[in-house]
C-alpha cells in the first residue's frame, strides 16, 4: 500500500489549474501545427506550459524544508531568515529564465537576428512611410490611459507595450519597469502577434470601403546607394539615443544587425543571425515563457484583464493606422490605400504580408506588398522607441 501511494502521490496533488494550462497549452500547439501561426513561438511556449504545470515538475525551481517537503518561495525565504534549513532545487526553465529573460539577453539577442532580416529599402526609397508606423503606436498610450485605471502607473505602462506588437520590446520594458505581472504580458505579446492574421482584417474591412481596399498604389522601383543603407543604422541608432536614451538597448541591437547586414563585408555573420541565432533564441525564448505559466499564478482575473487589454491595445493600433491614411486621403492628390496604416505594427513581417493579401483579395492587380512591407519595418523602428519613451517617462 505504501509503494502504491507513493508512486501515484503525484496525482493526488493535481490542482483544478493543472488542467486548464494543459489545455491552454494544447490550444498553443493546435495553433502552431494546425494553423501554422508562428510555429517557432506557439509551440515551444505550449509544451513548456504543459511541463511547468505537472505536479512538482522538475522544469522549474523546487523549494523545500528540512523534510524534504516542497514549500513555496515565501515560505523558503521566511525559513532562511529565520536560520532554518531549507533547499532549493534549480529547474531548467528557471534556470534559462534567469540567465536569458530576466536580465533581458534573449530578447536584445534576437533584435540582432530581427535586424539583420530587415531590408529598409522600401522606406528609404519613400520616407513618408515612416509616418504610417508612428501613427500605429497610438495603441500603446491609449491603453497605457486603460490599464491605469486598474493597476500601477508602471504596470499599465508594461501592459500598454504590448500594443507595439513586439514581443521583445515588452519583455524588456516589463523588465525594466519591474512589472507584477510579467508573465501575463509576455504571453500576451507573443500570442497576440501569432494571432494578427485573425486580428487585423476584420478591424481593416470595419474601418474601409471596398473602394478604399482597391486603391492602387504603384510602386516605383528606386535604388538606394549602399553608403545611405550602412548610415541609416547608425544614424537611428543616434537620433533614437538622443530623443529616448533608454531605448539605446533595443534600437542598437536592432540596428546593429541590420549593419551587419548592409556593410557587405560579413554576409556569413548575416545568414547566420538571420537563420541560426534568431531561430536558436526564439525556440529559448519560447519554451522559457513558459516557466512564467504555472496555473497558480497564471489563472487569476488580472491575467484575464491584461489579455483583454492587450487585444484593445492590438485593436487600436490597426484602426488608428487606418484612419490615419484615410485622414491623409483627404488632402492628397494621389491617394493611399488606408490598409497600409494597419501594417505600422511591429509584427514584422506578417502585417506588411496580410495588408498585401488583402489588396490582392480585391483585385488581383494591387500589389501593396512593398508599400505595406515598408509601413511594417518603420512600425518596428517605431515601437522600440516608443518603448525607449516609456522607459524615459517611468522608470
Amino acid at each position: 500500500m505504501d509503494l502504491i501511494s507513493f508512486l501515484y502521490e503525484n496525482f493526488t496533488h493535481i490542482t483544478w489549474q493543472m488542467p486548464v494550462m494543459w489545455a491552454i497549452g494544447g490550444i498553443l500547439i493546435f495553433l502552431a501545427i494546425k494553423k501554422d501561426m508562428e510555429p517557432t513561438l506557439l509551440l515551444p511556449m505550449g509544451f513548456g506550459a504543459i511541463m511547468v504545470n505537472l505536479p512538482f515538475s522538475g522544469a522549474v525551481t523546487q523549494y523545500r524544508n528540512a523534510a524534504g517537503e516542497i514549500i513555496s518561495k515565501a515560505q523558503y525565504d521566511s525559513l532562511i531568515e529565520q536560520g532554518l534549513e531549507a533547499e532549493i532545487e534549480e529547474g531548467m526553465l528557471s534556470v534559462l529564465f534567469n540567465a536569458g529573460i530576466a536580465n533581458e539577453l534573449f530578447p536584445l539577442i534576437l533584435f540582432i537576428g530581427i535586424g539583420a532580416m530587415i531590408d529598409f529599402g522600401p522606406i528609404l526609397t519613400n520616407p513618408k512611410l515612416m509616418i504610417f508606423g508612428a501613427a500605429a503606436q497610438f495603441g500603446i498610450f491609449f491603453t497605457l490611459c486603460m490599464a491605469s485605471m486598474f493597476f500601477d502607473i508602471n504596470d499599465a505602462a508594461s501592459i500598454g507595450i504590448i500594443g507595439a506588437a513586439d514581443g521583445p520590446t515588452s519583455i524588456v520594458v516589463a523588465n525594466k519597469l519591474g512589472s507584477n505581472y510579467l508573465p501575463a504580458i509576455m504571453v500576451a505579446a507573443y500570442s497576440y502577434m501569432a494571432l494578427v492574421p485573425i486580428i487585423q482584417p476584420p478591424v481593416i474591412k470595419l474601418l474601409t470601403t471596398k473602394k478604399e481596399r482597391m486603391i492602387r498604389m504603384p510602386y516605383e522601383q528606386k535604388s538606394v546607394s549602399k553608403l545611405t543603407r550602412i548610415l541609416f543604422p547608425i544614424i537611428i541608432t543616434a537620433v533614437a539615443g538622443l530623443v529616448a536614451p533608454s531605448s539605446v538597448s533595443l534600437v542598437g541591437c536592432l540596428m546593429f544587425g541590420n549593419l551587419i547586414r548592409e556593410c557587405g563585408v560579413l554576409n556569413q555573420l548575416s545568414e547566420t543571425a538571420q537563420k541560426v541565432l534568431a531561430n536558436l533564441i526564439t525556440i529559448f525564448l519560447g519554451i522559457t515563457i513558459a516557466s512564467q505559466m504555472q496555473g497558480e499564478q497564471f489563472l487569476d482575473i488580472n491575467t484575464l484583464l491584461i489579455l483583454g487589454l492587450g487585444l484593445v491595445a492590438f485593436i487600436f493600433d490597426t484602426a488608428f493606422g487606418v484612419v490615419f491614411a484615410k485622414f491623409l486621403n483627404l488632402f492628397l492628390k494621389k491617394k493611399i490605400n488606408p490598409m497600409i496604416g494597419a501594417a505600422g505594427i511591429s509584427a514584422f513581417p506578417m502585417s506588411g504580408r496580410i495588408v498585401h493579401k488583402m489588396g490582392l483579395a480585391e483585385d488581383n492587380q494591387n500589389f501593396l506588398l512593398m508599400h505595406s512591407i515598408g509601413v511594417n519595418v518603420s512600425g518596428q523602428i517605431a515601437s522600440v522607441i516608443a518603448g525607449g519613451l516609456i522607459l524615459n517617462f517611468f522608470m
